[in-house]
């Protein structure tokens, strides 16, 4: 069963930690526990989203999407 990782708060997710960078890991990519896996920006700060458990990822939102608290952004299976 797949483990879904939610958005802690309401704001912009982003997949990269700053525009001229790769992604903190590609969809399909494999994650290990506590390793971001992405960012929400909500009034100007950054809060980062790390994974709880090790596995691969599978993205639910697409970078610079909005997102609402608690909305699924990524499972790890």
């Amino acid at each position: 069963m797949a483990t879904q990782i939610l958005a802690p708060l309401p704001g912009i997710f982003y997949r990269k930690p700053s525009p001229d960078q790769p992604p903190f890991v590609a969809d399909g990519g494999h994650v290990v526990a506590g390793q971001t896996i992405g960012l929400v920006e909500a009034m100007k700060s950054f809060f980062p989203i790390e994974a709880e458990i090790g596995g691969t990822i599978t993205y639910h939102v697409a970078d610079g999407d909005p997102v609402d608290a608690d909305q699924v952004v990524a499972e790890i299976g």
